[in-house]
C-alpha cells in the first residue's frame, strides 16, 4: 500500500537532477498537496497531516526534523521556494548515502551490500533478511533497489547519510535497569572522529541519571526483600514500603541513591574504553569482529567496569539496608566497612556479580536478535524502520529474558554484600548463600525481590 502510494504521489521521474522546468512542476504538485488551505504556505501542521494522508507517516519527531532543515527563514511556514529547495539538498544526501552502499558501482543496491553494510555496525542478518528489506524500496519487483526507487522512498526520511538509515536496528541500551550487564553501545569510526560518541554517551548518563533517580525507591525495596525477605517472613510491595516509610520517612526511599548515580560516569567510561581495546584484541587482519568476539568483548568490557567500581556496589546495598542514622553518607559508611571489616569487605559478593554478566548480557543479546530477526521476515517489506515502539517493545522482552537467567546470582551478591550489616546472619559463601536458600526455601527464594525489578523496567 505504502508503496503505490509513493508511486502514484512521487513518480520514478519526479526529481531529475538538474531540475528542470519538469520536476520543478512535480514539487509545486507536491506542495499543492500539502498546502491545505492553499495560502502558499505549508506549518508542521499542513505538513504532518498531508505526510500522513499520503501513506508516509513519519512520526512527529522526523516531521519536525524536516521542517526546522527546510525553513531556512525559520518564520515557521514553509515557502514553495524552501520546500523546493529542502527536497534538491536531501536528494544530493541520499545520492551519496545510495553511492556508499553500492559497492560495486553497478548503480543498484544488492542484497549482499546490504547485509555487508549493515555488518559493520555490528549487526548480522542474513541475505534472505536483506531481501526482505529491500522489498520495501524495490517498486519493480527485480530484487534490487535502483537510484530511482531508493530516491522516491527516501525522499521524506530527515536520515542525513547510510549510517542514519542502517542504524535502526543498531542494538543501543534503550533501558537502564540500573545494572551494568548490558553488551556497551557501538559507534561507527564516523561518530569516533566526530566526538559523537561522548555526547551520546554524556546524553545516555544523564538520562540514566534520572531514570535511576526516578526507580530508586523500587530499587532499595527490591535490595530490601533480596536481603530480609523469606519463607517465615514474606515481604510483599506494599508491605516492604510501610516498612521504610515508618522506619525512616519519604526521604529514605532514596537511601543509596547517590552511590548509583555517582558510579554511571566512571562505570560508562571504562567500560566503553574497555569493550574498544578487547575488540582490537579479537578483530582478525582485516580489522573485523564476528558477533561471538563481539559478544566476548561486551562481557570482558562490563566486568571490568564492574571490577573497578565493584566497591561502589558495596556502599550502595549496604547504605539501601542501612537503618536512620547508621551512616551520614557514602563516605561515612566507606569509613565504616573499612575499620570493621577491612579491604575484602568491598568486594564481597564480586564472584556471582562477574558470573552473572555472562547470562544477562547473552541472553539479552540472543532474544533482542531473534526478535529482530523475526520481525525483518514478516515485517520488512512494508517498511526498513521498525519504529521506536518496536525497538522498545524488543529491548524490554530480552531484557526481561537477560534478568530472569541472572537474577538468582544477583541475589545472592547482594545477601553477601548485606550480611555484615544483619544482624546475627553468618558469613557464607556463594556455594553455601545457594544451598542455604533452596533447602530453606526452594527456587522460588532465588527470586525475592524480582518482581519491583521488572516494574523498574516497565
Amino acid at each position: 500500500m505504502l508503496r503505490l502510494l509513493r508511486g502514484a504521489v512521487l513518480p520514478a521521474a519526479a526529481c531529475q537532477e538538474g531540475g528542470g522546468g519538469g520536476g520543478e512542476s512535480r514539487y509545486e504538485k507536491l506542495f499543492k498537496k500539502l498546502d491545505a488551505n492553499a495560502d502558499g504556505r505549508v506549518d508542521i501542521a499542513e505538513l504532518q497531516t498531508g505526510l500522513s494522508a499520503m501513506g508516509i507517516p513519519l512520526g512527529k519527531a522526523a516531521e519536525e526534523k524536516i521542517f526546522q532543515a527546510g525553513d531556512t527563514n525559520q518564520d515557521g511556514q514553509l515557502d514553495f521556494e524552501e520546500f523546493m529547495q529542502y527536497l534538491k539538498d536531501h536528494e544530493k544526501k541520499m545520492k551519496l548515502a545510495f553511492k556508499s552502499l553500492d559497492k560495486n558501482n553497478d548503480g543498484k543496491i544488492e542484497a549482499s551490500e546490504v547485509v555487508q553494510a549493515l555488518k559493520i555496525l555490528g549487526i548480522n542478518i542474513s541475505e534472505r533478511q536483506a531481501e526482505k528489506i529491500l522489498q520495501s524500496i524495490d517498486a519493480d519487483g527485480t530484487m534490487t533497489v535502483d537510484w530511482n526507487e531508493w530516491r522516491d522512498h527516501f525522499m521524506f526520511n530527515p536520515a542525513t547519510d547510510i549510517e542514519d538509515i542502517i542504524r535502526y536496528w543498531k542494538h543501543s541500551t534503550v533501558l537502564d535497569i540500573g545494572d551494568s550487564l548490558t553488551i556497551p553501545d557501538e559507534f561507527t569510526e564516523e561518530e569516533k572522529k566526530s566526538g559523537q560518541w561522548w555526547k551520546q554517551l554524556l546524553s545516555g548518563g544523564v538520562a540514566g541519571a534520572v531514570s535511576r533517580t526516578g526507580t530508586a525507591p523500587l530499587d532499595r525495596l527490591k535490595v530490601m526483600m533480596q536481603v530480609h525477605s523469606s519463607k517465615s517472613n514474606k515481604m510483599n510491595i506494599v508491605d516492604g514500603f510501610k516498612q521504610m516509610l515508618k522506619e525512616g520517612g519519604i526521604r529514605s526511599l532514596w537511601r543509596g541513591n547517590g552511590v548509583n548515580v555517582v558510579k554511571i560516569a566512571p562505570e560508562t567510561a571504562i567500560k566503553f574504553w574497555a569493550y574498544e581495546q578487547y575488540k582490537k584484541l579479537f578483530a582478525n587482519k582485516d580489522g573485523k569482529i564476528g558477533m561471538i568476539e563481539r559478544f566476548i568483548s561486551g562481557s570482558l568490557a562490563g566486568a571490568t567496569a564492574q571490577t573497578s567500581i565493584y566497591p561502589m556496589e558495596v556502599l550502595k546495598t549496604r547504605l539501601a539496608v542501612g537503618k536512620t542514622g547508621q551512616y551520614s553518607g557514602m563516605f561515612d559508611c566507606a569509613k565504616k566497612i573499612l575499620k570493621r571489616e577491612g579491604v575484602k569487605a568491598f568486594y564481597k559478593g564480586y564472584i556471582p556479580n562477574i558470573l552473572g554478566i555472562i547470562p544477562y548480557a547473552g541472553i539479552d543479546l540472543a532474544v533482542y536478535e531473534a526478535l529482530k530477526n523475526t520481525w525483518l521476515e514478516h515485517y520488512a517489506s512494508d517498511s526498513a524502520n521498525p519504529g521506536v515502539l518496536v525497538l522498545l517493545g524488543c529491548g524490554t522482552a530480552s531484557s526481561t529474558c537477560g534478568q530472569l537467567a541472572s537474577y538468582p546470582l544477583a541475589l545472592i551478591r547482594t545477601r553477601m554484600q548485606a550480611q555484615a550489616s544483619v544482624e546475627g546472619a553468618p558469613q557464607l559463601n556463594m556455594v553455601a548463600l545457594f544451598r542455604k536458600i533452596i533447602s530453606a526455601e526452594g527456587v522460588q527464594g532465588l527470586y525475592r525481590g524480582i518482581t519491583p525489578n521488572f516494574m523498574k523496567t516497565g
